[in-house]
């Protein structure tokens, strides 16, 4: 039996704060019992981390990333070898990527290539959502199937027509059967048809930059979508989550909708809360590096979203990580702001913004954790092998220093993307070690895991609802 003891940290959680020790045996939370006391003491262990006047949180749960994603005629630049291990530099040992079934093909058909890509390649653990292009009699058998292995979330866009799309009476199908097989229907929630139109209309005015992708991509548009889509889910009495929330409008249908008591629950990005269309106007084609759908907004959308997260009308705060490099994958959009290939990269940045957030008290330290450990775990139904720190969980465990200053760089940062989404910004926190089933995978800033470590986890159905 392999012990190890985690003392003198100030334990945070989605609930409690306490100085405690933590007791690991065998890859497992054992025990917690307050710094100091005879109960802490009397542990014996091979290894003792020290963790005085640091926090001992959970490891991170993004729930929205996209490695190796084939988009616009390219791949997003992360592996999972990759991204993983940048995952862990930045305090996530959880990620929960998506699996896409291509028209035409079956749902086991896309889980088996992303299983595939991702076997003994992961530095932490991950999951799968399944991402359903396709919505027939078929598809909607398969999806029960899923259920029943712990793939337990569907996503389907109501943006890319020819693409991702499903239209409302696809998408009624899929939140019926969700209804039935305790499935999560995942809602890309953007008027993908209307917006095709105005891109056209933009691209005939000569409108060929960057910031066209975000004026186009109308903020209405979105919360046209989101109220479209949190109507279908009630219809079929089944529970909605809207992806990558970044308009204020949106928030506006989300809060309307939770004020009603329906189960519908909405995710933000670090890049909707820290950036904005200033990025996209960028000269020189830099805009580029900040294209994703939905799009960065104006920066008076932000004040909406972190209020949101405050009063818990959005739960989640995830990546959509989906890097491109600028040379030679964003590029391919020079002269066509619609042949840039959408995605940020992110997954490397996401706990030390939100902590950044914490010290410019835009939220609470167990607010933090809750957003991005325990809440993405109870959606998602990893809750609580992850996203907490009790007796019973996987010991994914972060040291993680609050007082370090760093500043978020290209330079140092450990994604496969040739640019930070985050250059130069100044940051108050690190990420100083990782555990990952009590292994660790970051000990004292030197990457000490492995691919092949990470091992797939299946779900259970989501463990949210009202």
């Amino acid at each position: 039996m392999s012990r190890t003891v985690i003392r003198g940290g100030l334990v945070i959680t989605a609930s409690d704060e306490i100085h405690a020790d933590v007791l690991i045996e065998d890859g497992r939370i054992a025990a917690l019992a307050a710094s100091g006391t005879p109960a802490a003491e009397a542990w014996t262990a091979e290894r003792t981390i020290d963790a005085t006047g640091k926090y001992v949180i959970p490891g991170g749960v993004d729930a929205h990333t996209h490695m190796e994603l084939p988009f616009g005629g390219t791949f997003a630049s992360d592996t999972f070898e990759t991204g993983t291990r940048a995952a862990a530099w930045g305090g996530t040992t959880t990620i929960i990527d998506f699996a896409v079934q291509s028209v035409g093909h079956t749902l086991r058909e896309g889980l088996d290539a992303w299983n595939a890509k991702a076997d003994g390649k992961c530095a932490i653990d991950y999951g799968f959502h399944m991402i359903v292009s396709d919505v027939n009699q078929e598809t909607l058998k398969e999806m029960d199937l899923l259920v029943e292995e712990g793939v337990t979330s569907f996503k389907q866009f109501m943006a890319y027509p020819g693409v991702f799309y499903s239209d409302d009476g696809q998408i009624l199908r899929a939140m019926q059967r969700g209804a039935e097989n305790g499935g999560l229907i995942m809602m890309h929630a953007e008027n993908g048809i209307a917006i095709d139109v105005l891109v056209e209309q933009a691209l005939a005015r000569g409108e060929t930059d960057p910031r066209y992708h975000g004026e186009v991509r109308k903020a209405l548009l979105e919360a046209e979508a989101t109220h479209r889509a949190i109507k279908l889910a009630q219809v079929a009495g089944a529970p909605l989550y809207v992806v990558h929330v970044s308009a204020q409008q949106a928030v506006a249908e989300l809060t309307r909708a939770r004020d009603e008591g329906l189960n519908v629950f909405g995710e933000t990005c670090p890049q909707y809360l820290f950036l904005s269309t200033d990025n996209l106007a960028e000269p020189d084609f830099e805009g580029s590096k900040y294209v994703c759908s939905t799009p960065l907004r104006p920066k008076e959308h932000q004040a909406a979203l972190w209020r949101g997260l405050r009063t818990n009308d959005l739960q989640v705060v995830s990546t959509d990580h989906c890097p491109f490099c600028f040379e030679g994958q964003k590029e391919l959009g020079r002269g066509d702001f619609s042949k840039i290939p959408n995605g940020l990269p992110g997954v490397e940045n996401r706990m030390d913004l939100l902590h950044q957030a914490v010290v410019d008290g835009h939220i609470s330290r167990r607010r933090w954790i809750e957003i991005a450990c325990a809440t993405p775990a109870r959606m998602f139904g990893l809750y609580p092998k992850k996203g907490t720190i009790a007796p019973g969980a996987d010991a994914d465990i972060v040291i993680y220093d609050p007082h370090v200053e760093q500043t978020m760089s290209v330079e140092t940062h450990h994604m496969n993307v040739d640019y930070s989404a985050y250059e130069g910004k100044r940051t108050t926190g690190r990420v100083e070690t990782v555990l990952s089933r009590g292994e660790l995978v970051i000990s004292e800033r030197e990457f000490t895991g492995r691919a092949g470590h990470g091992v797939y986890t299946p779900r259970s159905t989501c463990q949210y609802l009202l």
